[in-house]
């Protein structure tokens, strides 16, 4: 399929969802289809042409289309869900887990019936719990629903080994699985910095700090703002899970998807590491972990049993 001809449909005309757009457009990657309430499309429209005003100056040809018509997103191969309630201060991404669910199990279904092929990502908050509630109401197979999770924790997690370190983000490798939340397990062990252990460039102390700092720094950037939540990092995040896929990369990120006995997880989505290429998520890498990260991670596990059965409660 041309690049002329690709199609990536945005769930959610918000923040991370006009974020994208304008990644997209300027990586000329796909058509954009942005799908949002009725009330909210003519907003949107003007955002789209907005940032479609930048194609003579990116020498670029990306058309972005706003819409309420769920009929638009048809031959679409990636749609992006960031639809739903943001986080406002005080509040924990569980907290949003009784009002997402709706338009989680919405969205799935318009999906499900109009883009039955696509690979989806989902951002929307508490996202592994969103996850499994899309591929249970969507009939999707796992290999084609992920969510944002690990991506851009680690991508958190690397950028405060940078700032304490000084040394380039691009140099810094490590990995964050789990629950996207505050019992999140940054693997401090397999973090390095050109090679180089962590261990070696920083105290304990410093470096238990910054595991605290990533597991809180969704949180932190909600009581900066003050209103509203994170948005150009998880867009960042999402593009390249996206572009693994588009481009069979064969990229190993940390993602949010449905474990079946890896990890000793059984039917829930969490992060952990994973292959994603044209195949979508092609197959979840076991590594060997420590009693204290299996614990962590069970513990993670049990945290996302509950907000399960929260819902079925409910």
């Amino acid at each position: 399929m041309s690049l002329q001809s690709r199609k990536i449909a945005l769930v959610g005309g918000g923040q991370i969802g006009i974020a994208l757009a304008l990644m997209i457009t300027q990586k000329d990657h796909a058509e954009v289809v942005i799908v949002d309430l009725p009330g909210m499309v003519d907003q949107i429209k003007g955002k789209a042409l907005d940032i479609m005003a930048l194609r003579p100056h990116a020498g670029v040809d990306v058309e972005i289309t706003a819409t309420s018509d769920y009929t638009e997103i048809a031959d679409a191969e990636v749609v992006i869900i960031t639809a739903g309630v943001p986080r406002k201060a005080g509040m924990s991404r569980n907290d949003l887990l009784e009002i997402n669910r709706g338009v989680i199990e919405s969205v799935a279904k318009q999906v499900a019936r109009h883009a039955p092929n696509a690979f989806v990502v989902l951002s929307t908050n508490p996202v592994d719990t969103m996850c499994q509630i899309f591929h249970k109401h969507s009939g999707f197979p796992k290999n084609r629903v992920i969510g944002l999770s690990g991506a851009l924790d680690s991508g958190r997690f690397r950028l405060f080994i940078a700032m304490e370190t000084r040394f380039s983000a691009k140099d810094v490798s490590c990995m964050v699985m789990g629950g996207h939340g505050p019992a999140m397990i940054p693997l401090t062990r397999t973090a390095t910095v050109g090679g180089i252990p962590i261990q070696t460039l920083l105290s304990e102390e410093k470096i238990e700090e910054i595991v605290e700092r990533t597991r809180h720094a969704g949180t932190e950037i909600v009581q900066l703002l003050g209103h509203g939540s994170a948005y150009i990092s998880p867009a960042s995040a999402i593009m390249e899970m996206v572009e693994a896929y588009l481009y069979d990369k064969k990229r190993l990120i940390s993602s949010s998807v449905l474990c079946e006995g890896e990890y000793e997880i059984n039917d829930c989505f969490i992060g952990v590491p994973c292959v994603i290429g044209v195949g979508g998520v092609e197959r979840i890498v076991e590594m060997e972990l420590t009693e204290g990260e299996q614990n962590q991670l069970n513990h993670n596990y049990q945290i996302l049993q509950e907000n399960l059965q929260k819902l079925d409660d409910l």
